[in-house]
């Protein structure tokens, strides 16, 4: 385990710049916050420290912006400090999409995004942040359908409804929110584009924070 970055030359050269402006502002994450972020920390670093694989399920209502933005991010932040057996997930209290507006804020960062079937009611978008990583494939799914996994994680519950919706979680070693606001204010508004980067910094700079208090 480490909690230094690893070689930033392995990311998209736009991507690395926003990674390191981004944990550069930890500064911005209220005590509150970073007491909710070490508690996911924690239970990293205790599955690490047994050699047990890390799974992280981001849950929203829609699975469609705000738990998708977390998954990436949380995968992107463990790379980032070098954590090779975590990996991430996402899922919803029903299946939508994965909705263009949040794909875009996540091109605007430095992502390479593709979907092979891009007029399907619910795309598979193959999302890249390196060339020497795998594609994460996103697309919006149940919180407990394939390929989630259905025992032997932390639950993470990214919005209020979802998190009023589902007070049990079958199969969570860990269940906690952390909210965040819902970008879709902005939906078809001059305000979209901001609001969803303005998410999506956020995200970012708190999944580099729980992932750096891995140790």
């Amino acid at each position: 385990m480490t909690n230094q970055p690893v070689d930033p030359k392995s990311f998209y050269s736009e991507l690395q710049t926003y990674l390191i402006a981004r944990s550069n502002e930890f500064h911005l994450i209220s005590a509150e916050r970073k007491s909710e972020l070490e508690t996911v920390a924690q239970y990293t670093y205790h599955r690490l420290s047994t050699s047990s694989p890390v799974k992280l399920t981001f849950i929203c209502t829609h699975n469609s912006r705000r738990s998708h933005l977390s998954q990436i991010w949380a995968q992107v932040a463990a790379d980032y400090y070098g954590h090779s057996d975590v990996e991430t997930f996402s899922g919803g209290t029903e299946a939508t999409a994965f909705n263009p507006r949040a794909v875009a804020a996540m091109k605007r960062c430095g992502f390479q995004i593709e979907a092979p079937d891009p007029w399907s009611s619910n795309p598979r978008y193959e999302v890249r942040f390196s060339n020497d990583a795998k594609p994460m494939v996103c697309f919006s799914k149940v919180f407990n359908a394939p390929p989630n996994p259905q025992k032997g994680y932390c639950a993470v519950m990214t919005c209020s409804q979802a998190d009023k919706a589902c007070p049990l979680v079958n199969g969570c070693d860990l269940r906690i929110p952390i909210r965040y606001e819902d970008p879709k204010a902005g939906d078809d508004t001059p305000q979209e584009a901001s609001l969803y980067d303005e998410r999506s910094r956020q995200i970012c700079r708190e999944m580099l924070y729980l992932m750096s208090r891995v140790k």
